[in-house]
Formats: C-alpha cells, structure tokens, sequence
C-alpha cells in the first residue's frame, strides 16, 4: 500500500505518526520494552496526549529479532495467529549506552538509536538494513488534524520501511508468476484463485528474502501490503491494517540458512514417501470418464513400458452439483471398492479430489447446517453463495466438530483403498462472515487453508502413518510447507505458461516450501505435440511430476508416439536418478532447503545468477534447464567449474552462457563439480532398494577436497555411504555397505586400482564392490 505522495509528502488525508526518540526503556533478561513518542518531547507539556507506540524487542530463536510496535495495546487480540516453534529459552545480550539500545543474538545485533529513532540492523559490524525517520510508523487514513478525534475503528495501518543496498534482490513472497526478483512490485498477501497468468497467486507468504544473506517474515495472517522499492526505490515496505505490526528479521548468513532457520520458526516440511515421486496421471477434469477409460489408461502406460505410481481421480469421480459428498458416481463407477482393488493390484497408489466445499446438492449439506458445521453469515444463516457449485456451502474448521466430521467422511475413502488426496481450491474465502471460534474473517481469508490442509494431513498420518501422509494440495499461507506436496495450479498449455510455472515454483520454495509440482502438459486448453513432450521431461525433472489436464486427456499417446518414448525415457531417468533425489529429498525434510532450489539460492556470489528463472538446481549436484521454444533451442548458463552433462557425459567450462539444439530425449541436466551422484538399478518405479547395486558416479574430484554421499533405504536410514578424495595422482575410496555396489569415475581413467580389478567403459573408470572397503585409485 502507498501512503505517500513523492519523497516529501503524503497523500491527502494521509497522515503519519514515526517514533521520534526513546523515551522510557523497561528491560528484562528476555526482552526490551520502548515508550517512543512521535514527537520530541522538549518539556513537560509535551507528555500531555499526542501518539506514542510502545516497542517490544525479544529473540524468539537464535539469529532472529522480533519487532512488535503498537498504538493502543487494549485492542482486543484477534485469532487465528500462525504457529510458531519459539525457543524460550534463548536469551538475547542487551546494552543500553546513552546513545543506542542494542540487542544481540549469535551475530545478529539490532541497535535502536535513542535520541532520534533510528534503526539497523548488523551482522558482525556489517550493515545489513536500517531504518530512521518516518520509516517506522503509525498511519492513518482518516485523519483530521486532532489526534484525540480519531475513530479508534478507522483506518489505521502500521509500516516498516526497510532500506536496500546497492544491487540487493530481493525474492519469494509466496508462489508468484511476475518477475522472480521482486524488486519494483507492489504485492498484497491475500490469497485468490486466479491461474498462473497474473499477479493473483494460490500460495501467498508474507517472508522475503535477500540476497545480502537475511529474511524479514511478517507476522500477520491477514492481508500484509509490500512495496519492493517501489514507493520508496531504496526500500522494502510492508504494511498491515490495525493498532499493531509484528515481523521477525532473521539472519543467515546464507540464503539456505535463512531458508533453514525461517522453517525452524514455521516448521519443517514433511518428507513425502518415495512412492510419491514418481509419475501421477489423473483423468484430467471435464473430460468423459469410467472405470473402463481409467483401466484403459493404467493398462495402456503399462503396455507401452511407462512405469506409472499413482493414479489420481479428479473432480467428476463424485455426481455433478454434488461436491463435495465424497460418495463415488454410481452411474459411472457402480463398483468404487472393486475398482480401486483392481488398480492397486496394478501396483498404484490413488488419490482423489476434495475440495471444502459443500454444495447444496450434496447429501452432507443438510447434516452440515443442521450440526453448526459450516461458516455462516452475520445473521446466523449459512454463508452460501453460487460459484463454482451452486449454493455451495464452507466447511468451517475452527469447528473442532466440524474437522471431525470432515475427517470422518475421508476415512470411510481411506478404508476404501484411496491412499490420498488432491486438497484443491481454499482460496476464495469471504470476510463478509462469522467463524465458530470468533476468529477474525479478514485473518481467515488466507488461514483458512492451513487448516484445510493440515485437517486432511493430521488424518493420513493418523491412518497411514506418519511417513505416508501426502497432499497434493493448491492454497497455502505460511507454515503450508508442513503439509506437501503443492502444485502450481491452473496454467495454460503453452511456453509461456510452461515458464510462468517455474518462476512460480522457483518463488515459492524461496518461501520456505520444500516439494513442488505443476501439471504436465499445462492445465487449460489442450498443448501441442512439442510443448507436451518439452514439459514432460521438465515434469520428470521435478520433485514430484503429475500429468493432468482440464478439458482434454494428458495421456502420451493422445499426442503422438514420440510423447510416448519422451516420457517413458524421462520416467526412467528420474526412477533411476531416485537414491539422489531421495537424499536430498530427507536433506529438505531435515533443512528446509528445498529440493528445487533456484540459482542464486545456490551461487549467490555469481551475479549472473541473480535474475535466472528458467533454470534450477535439482537438490545439490544436478542443474536443469528446461527447453521454452518449439525451435528445440537450449538456452542456459553454467556457474564457474567443471560440469558434466549427466545424460551424455559432456563436459562444459562453467562461468559461461550456452545454446544448443537438443531434441526430445535430451533436457540440459549437469551434474557440479566434485559430485557424488548415486544411480540406482530401477528404471520402472520410483520406490525400490537403492542401496542394492547402486552406482556411486563420481564428476571431476578436485584435488585435495573431500566428497561424500549417503544412500538411504526407504526407512530413511543410512545403507551407505561413500567418501572420495583426490590427492597427489591417486584417487582415494572409503565404501560403507552392506549391499553390492560400483564406483563409476566418469570420464577419468586410471592406471591401476590397488588389490582390485576395474573396468574401462568408454571413457570411465568402474569398481565393483561386495560391501565396506577401502579404495586407492593411480590416475
């Protein structure tokens, strides 16, 4: 929001009231509170009215600063309020001098200046940000020249201004589909159903992070209004309607570390079971479908050699004006629970849609108004309105009762044979309503799909245990990444869509969300041939890779037979690929960092990285970058080293920009520098034993660094591990296994390999292993 007019001035009837010294100080081992009048208090009649903001400084966990700045604290406090893992017991170090207040934490020091407000904020004696003058302040949008005539139920809005530096980016905010650094946009954290083509977005965050190595999260559940140096160029705004803001600055010095530490605060993404990474087909959503379409399609992926996992039922699997009733359509599926047995004899998995919604149609309707379950309008009836399904009716899950009743309509499909669930839609929620908790409407708006989401989560762990819970779920706000794994909703079937998804994605695992997906062959709209088979192999070189589509099947052969061969070839290589990316997959649950991670999260210190989205790392050692043109053009840049292409064994210089043709089977996938990359045997599926003949590929070992990788079972525990150094001409191998295994040295040869055969294959050198044992390589 933009209270000002130019540099000087406010708009009109705008006025702004910024703390102007310190002039109380209530300290305590935990935590600082400030009296600062907004205005310099020269003798005792200036004490007399006028608006003061007290100020509450406090660590919550170490390296973070929260800042609480109120009007008037009597203004009731409002639910919901995110949840948040404080530690209680960290204590800050506080001095007070003449001049400033500091409080500091690991290396983070917050220095409060006491004569003339100021504010900024240090790492080890470096500036990070600060603010002073009339950055920090209360505002009000009614105002008439009296503050003692304020209507305390106005328009009051608190703002922080935050400087940049010189070339600092600035990222995340949620999953948005403009430009990926955000600097120059205005954003407003209020979650709306509006596709992948404009400034809407599914997954609103109010946390951004920097490039200079910290994040500032807002937190507000309600709409928070940010100006990336917009209003002021050299700045950060964000603002938050009311009497209070509350945000927490949070140092890296990394941007994983801060990544790392922001979901220590929100919480961990949950790490998703292996069977979830492998390919998903849906039956896509207005078209015609029946069991004999869906075994049609499972059976024709299985002729054709695709290793399809899951399969997943969308919308019409219930009756038309129905949704939801959770209540299988007779007229087209007579025999759900035969069915479902049928396709899980095939070796799948099965999801089906839900969505919050109950449609007056529905057989739950009744049931749900009469019980109180649904979120009712001021007058007491039940909020109805008509889009999307007509009448249709909210669940209210402040309702502990009415999550419950939810829960139990789930089971009954769980017990069935569904092992998860699509949680679409949870975006368009009304203000205009009251909840059974009280809780504030504007708040709900976008809280409202935590607790969608985490109902129908805490119910999967519950009945299938705490490693096999999955979503596949659209809306989100913060502390959403607990509950994966979200897509990136409703995108055209084009290029342009193609890119505005991965930019999309790319910001939100900036925010915090660790698994990522997005629908293969784009949503609307039917794609061609060229851009089908383009996504697919961007698709399998995702976290978790689904085919779906809106009014047509995303079926491979319904394009033409060389989809066919694309996605079963890049179904193999994600398969094959599955004891790395599981990997990083726990790294993610453990860390935060996500497994799409964009490349300045990655090389920070590279410049040229800085604006690139249309290419990622793949969890740690893997760079992929998609094709976005139907003149088969790879456009992409290597970060300064060594890479070799993990598909062809080429080998390029890094700290250089690259294009080249490439045809269907090939995406640029390059593997760092000094990698270990573990490939395992399976090429059909997904969940397999990885450590069982596991190929430790080893790329360009530096001289005198050491390397290693682990290879986890599906229990998530270590079944080998692996460490390589290169030093003085010898190359040295220390295996940890119980299982057969083989050293791959790609694209290096050696002379001699102390007490063991080896194998010359083209240009590398292979070591086959029958458990633990110590290597020693002549180069």
């Amino acid at each position: 929001m933009k209270f000002g007019n130019g540099c000087w001035l406010q708009k009109e009837g705008i006025e702004c009231f910024p703390p102007q010294e310190v002039y109380f100080v209530d300290k305590t081992e935990k935590e600082v509170k400030i009296c600062a009048p907004t205005h310099h208090i020269m003798h005792r009649g200036d004490t007399l009215g006028g608006i003061n903001l007290t100020i509450k400084v406090t660590v919550p966990r170490e390296e973070m600063i929260r800042v609480q700045v109120s009007h008037h604290l009597g203004k009731k406090k409002q639910e919901p309020q995110f949840e948040l893992y404080v530690e209680e017991e960290v204590t800050p170090l506080i001095i007070e001098t003449e001049e400033e207040i500091q409080i500091q934490t690991g290396q983070l020091v917050l220095k409060i200046g006491k004569k003339n407000w100021s504010m900024t904020y240090e790492r080890n004696g470096e500036v990070l940000t600060e603010s002073s003058g009339r950055d920090l302040a209360y505002m009000r949008t009614d105002w008439t020249g009296f503050a003692y005539d304020l209507d305390p139920t106005g328009k009051a809005y608190m703002r922080q201004q935050l400087g940049l530096a010189v070339n600092e980016h600035i990222y995340g905010l949620g999953e948005r589909f403009g430009a990926f650094v955000k600097n120059g946009q205005s954003i407003d954290i209020w979650n709306e159903d509006g596709g992948t083509s404009t400034d809407q977005s599914y997954k609103n965050i109010p946390f951004y992070l920097s490039d200079r190595g910290y994040g500032v999260f807002v937190n507000h559940p309600e709409k928070v209004s940010f100006e990336v140096a917009t209003e002021q160029v050299a700045k950060v705004e964000f603002s938050v309607p009311g009497e209070t803001l509350d945000y927490i600055f949070i140092n890296g010095p990394t941007m994983k570390e801060v990544l790392m530490r922001y979901t220590d605060l929100t919480g961990k993404p949950a790490l998703p079971a292996p069977w979830t990474y492998g390919l998903w087909l849906s039956t896509s959503f207005t078209t015609n479908y029946d069991e004999e379409t869906v075994m049609s399609f499972i059976d024709g992926m299985k002729e054709r050699g695709i290793g399809l996992r899951v399969f997943h039922f969308d919308c019409f699997w219930m009756k038309e004006f129905h949704w939801s009733d959770f209540l299988w359509d007779h007229r087209v599926f007579p025999d759900p629970e035969g069915m479902l047995r049928r396709i899980k004899e095939k070796g799948l998995n099965i999801c089906v849609w839900i969505n919050p919604y109950i449609a007056q149609e529905s057989a739950l309707f009744k049931e749900g108004m009469e019980q109180g379950y649904f979120i009712k309008r001021p007058d007491g009836s039940v909020w109805q309105w008509d889009m999307w399904q007509p009448g249709m009716a909210l669940v209210d899950f402040t309702n502990q009762e009415a999550c419950q009743w939810f829960q139990d309509k789930l089971e009954v499909l769980l017990d069935m044979g569904v092992d998860c669930f699509k949680t679409d839609f949870g975006e368009r929620i009304p203000v205009n309503c009251v909840y059974a908790d009280g809780s504030d409407p504007e708040k709900m708006h976008n809280y409202y799909t935590y607790l969608y989401n985490q109902t129908v989560f805490e119910l999967l762990k519950r009945k299938r245990g705490k490693g096999e819970a999955v979503l596949f779920a659209r809306s989100a706000t913060v502390g959403g990444q607990k509950f994966p794994v979200h897509w990136g909703g409703d995108c055209w079937s084009d290029y342009v869509s193609m890119e505005e998804s991965l930019r999309g994605g790319l910001s939100l695992t900036m925010s915090g969300f660790g698994y990522w997906s997005h629908d293969i062959g784009g949503f609307e709209s039917t794609s061609t041939p060229d851009v089908y088979k383009r996504w697919a192999a961007f698709g399998l070189m995702s976290s978790h890779s689904r085919l779906h589509g809106s009014t047509s099947y995303r079926v491979p052969w319904a394009y033409d037979e060389e989809a066919v061969t694309v996605v079963r070839y890049f179904t193999q290589v994600k398969a094959q690929l599955m004891p790395y990316l599981y990997r990083n997959a726990i790294e993610t649950a453990k860390t935060g960092v996500p497994m799409m991670r964009s490349m300045v999260m990655e090389f920070t210190n590279d410049r040229n990285c800085s604006y690139l989205d249309k290419q990622y790392m793949f969890g740690d050692s893997l760079l992929v970058a998609p094709i976005f043109n139907d003149k088969s053009k790879a456009i992409y840049y290597l970060p300064e080293g060594v890479w070799t292409h993990y598909l062809t064994g080429e080998v390029k210089e890094g700290g250089k920009w690259y294009e080249e043709d490439c045809g269907y089977l090939s995406i640029p996938v390059f593997v760092r520098e000094n990698s270990l990359l573990a490939v395992g045997k399976e090429a059909n599926r997904p969940d397999y034993d990885y450590a069982n003949e596991v190929m430790i590929k080893a790329y360009v070992l530096q001289e005198g660094k050491e390397v290693t990788t682990t290879v986890y079972n599906m229990d998530q525990q270590e079944d080998t591990v692996v460490t390589m150094k290169r030093e003085n001409g010898t190359i040295c191998i220390d295996v940890k296994a119980t299982k057969p295994c083989k050293i791959v040295l790609v694209n290096q040869l050696v002379t001699e390999v102390v007490g063991k055969k080896f194998e010359v294959v083209v240009n590398d050198t292979e070591i086959s292993c029958n458990g633990s044992e110590h290597i020693i390589c002549t180069c």
